[in-house]
């Protein structure tokens, strides 16, 4: 076995020591659900996953946007694109 294949066993049985989900330092008390548990519910709202790749500054507009208002990126996004299709 390779000297880089033995790191990157040994960085995985870290990881696995650690846990398959290791909650975010602002999440302590509650558990983040599963992706395939996100994914099916997502499935349900009628949700569809959609990449684009946008301008840094837009991108940062955007996430002040949102913050501003206290709503999530996908809901000002929905928002910003609806009012933009209906002008």
């Amino acid at each position: 076995m390779k000297r880089t294949d033995l790191a990157k066993a040994d960085a995985k049985k870290l990881l696995n020591q650690a846990g398959p989900r290791a909650l975010p330092s602002g999440a302590a008390g509650t558990p983040q659900p599963d992706r395939r548990e996100q994914r099916e519910r997502d499935r349900a709202l009628g949700l569809v996953p959609f990449a684009v790749k946008l301008n840094g500054d837009l991108v940062k507009q955007l996430q002040a946007l949102a913050q501003e208002r206290g709503v999530d990126m996908n809901v000002l996004v929905a928002e910003v694109l609806q009012k933009g299709l209906a002008a």
